[in-house]
């Protein structure tokens, strides 16, 4: 069994998650999204019709900057904003059908990016790879 030191494992993860970042951009670059917008596309889709607020907590930004995100995807014609039928003075945010379909393509890109990505590694090595990851996100949620 090989020895790691801390700093060396951290330094490696970091320089394999700048690289997947990058080939993630290149991913979104046929849609002309910004990786932000691309999340948000992501959470409204796992998340469905949601508020502003809620977007922002999941994507870990200012409520102002989620405004800012939803004006944007709105602008593009991939989201919108409709009365929340539980509370009418809220807003909910909720994918258009194109939205939903550039979120599809944009979940098939990804995934075949991330298999080129993760190509070199064997079947076994990625299903390790894949445990330990899990672990990690679970033990530190």
């Amino acid at each position: 069994m090989h020895e790691v030191d801390d700093e060396g494992l951290a330094e490696a993860f970091f320089a394999v998650s700048r690289r997947l970042r990058h080939r993630t951009r290149e991913a979104l670059q046929p849609w002309e999204l910004s990786p932000s917008l691309g999340r948000a596309i992501g959470v409204l889709s796992h998340h469905g019709d949601i508020r502003p607020g809620a977007l922002a907590e999941h994507l870990r930004i200012a409520p102002r900057s989620a405004t800012e995100v939803v004006d944007d995807l709105q602008r593009l014609g991939l989201a919108e904003r409709a009365p929340d039928p539980a509370d009418r003075r809220a807003v909910l945010v909720t994918l258009t059908a194109e939205g939903r379909r550039v979120s599809r393509d944009i979940k098939a890109a990804r995934q075949e990016a991330g298999e080129r990505f993760f190509a070199t590694l064997s079947p076994g090595d990625r299903a390790e790879l894949t445990r330990l990851l899990r672990r990690l996100r679970d033990d530190a949620g």
